[in-house]
This record gives structure tokens, C-alpha cells and sequence, in this order.
């Protein structure tokens, strides 16, 4: 596993029920330092199942998800957690930012959810990623002084507040337009190529798609094409 950051093996899941529903099955793949991969398919096929499994926010009825060569099916539900806070940043079509509080203080919650920095160097933190992403002047702004575009840049801020190896975006560009959605993956693109980080996104907009290094591309759950 030279250079993997993320592997699945044989992962299926499987959702159980009078009438079990199979979400993704038999998945093998492997993730390295430094791709921009985005997972494509029609409604339906999975992309959402595999981005969450991936992301250990939900775990495979069958196969193993290995995080640095490290066996996360072994884990507890805390073990998990404190694993994705360190190493897993994520964004999802809906940027979920905290109205009552501050550009900044938003980005500075997953650092003291972690616990790692004093407040000074959260809030440096905050500062320079936001200030990259050209958000400097919003950093005492709160979320419903931003627009929309601005609103999923300080979500990816918050995602990359812990220094993440890998960055998972479901859809995010999903409530965007066209501009603001090359916006983001332009930011995804120079995160992997300055950075070294990986970034695995969903999306459905082959423009977009079109902009990564690699397509994975799903249809009832399996891989057909990468």
C-alpha cells in the first residue's frame, strides 16, 4: 500500500430490512496522497454510500476501509470519530455553518473540538486558511452577511482547520452556479496540488468532474469505469 492514504476492500453495504437494500457492492479502491478523484454516476448508483464509507461515517456490512494502512473496521464509534477529526475534513451541499457565531469562530470549531491548539493559534489558524481562500475581510462577519459561494468557502475553511490528509465533498457544489461551483473546485485542485492532499468529491456535473485527475464512476452500487 505504497503511498495509499484510503483502500476498500470488497466493501458492500448493505441496508437490512424485510426487503434489504444493497447500497454499494464489492468496492476495491485505493486512494493516494495528492488525487483529486470525483465520483460520478446517474441518481441512485451510490456515490453518496461510498463517499460516507470512505469518510467513516458509516461503516461496510462486508470489506475493510483501511486509513494509512490502518484496519478501521476494528474501531469503535469513538475511535472513529476521533480519527475523522484528525485526519477527514468534510463538505456537504449544505455548508451547515453556525448562525450565531462568526466567519472565524465557525472554522475555529472542529480545532477545539480537537483540543490540540491554544485559542491564539486557533484563531491563527482560522485566520490564514480563510485569508487563502479569500475571505479575509469576512472574518467577523457571520454566515447570513455572506452569499452563497462565500458561505461553502468558509465551509471548506472549516473543513481544512485540522490540517486533514484527505478532504470528502458530497456534492458540494450542489446549491452554487456555474462560476462559484469552479470556484470551489479550483480550490480543491490547488489544495491537492500545493498541499499533497487528497480530495474525493461527489458530483453529477461532468464539467466538473472533468477538472479531476480521476473519475470513478458508479451504476447500481459497483464500479463500472475509472
Amino acid at each position: 500500500m505504497s503511498g495509499a492514504l484510503l483502500e476498500a476492500r470488497d466493501v458492500t453495504r448493505v441496508l437490512p430490512g424485510p426487503v434489504p437494500v444493497t447500497l454499494v457492492q464489492g468496492i476495491n479502491l485505493v486512494i493516494e496522497a495528492g488525487e483529486f478523484i470525483a465520483i460520478t454516476g446517474p441518481s441512485g448508483s451510490g456515490k453518496s454510500s461510498l463517499l460516507y464509507l470512505l469518510g467513516l461515517l458509516d461503516v461496510p456490512t462486508q470489506g475493510m476501509v483501511y486509513l494509512e494502512g490502518r484496519d478501521t473496521s476494528q474501531l469503535d464509534q469513538a475511535e472513529l470519530a476521533s480519527l475523522r477529526l484528525k485526519k477527514l475534513g468534510f463538505v456537504f451541499q449544505f455548508h451547515f455553518l453556525l448562525p450565531e457565531f462568526s466567519v472565524v469562530e465557525n472554522v475555529m470549531m472542529p480545532m477545539r473540538k480537537l483540543a490540540a491548539r491554544t485559542d491564539r493559534e486557533m484563531r491563527e489558524q482560522a485566520t490564514r486558511i480563510l485569508e487563502e481562500l479569500g475571505l479575509g475581510a469576512a472574518l467577523k462577519k457571520t454566515p447570513d452577511q455572506l452569499s452563497g459561494g462565500e458561505r461553502q468557502r468558509v465551509a471548506i475553511a472549516r473543513a481544512l482547520a485540522n490540517d486533514p490528509l484527505i478532504i470528502l465533498a458530497d456534492e458540494p457544489t450542489g446549491n452554487l452556479d456555474t462560476k462559484n461551483g469552479r470556484i470551489v473546485f479550483d480550490i480543491f485542485k490547488r489544495l491537492v496540488e500545493v498541499n499533497g492532499q487528497a480530495v474525493i468529491t461527489v458530483t453529477h456535473d461532468p464539467q466538473l468532474s472533468a477538472l479531476t485527475q480521476r473519475q470513478i464512476r458508479l451504476v447500481d452500487g459497483q464500479i463500472v469505469a475509472q
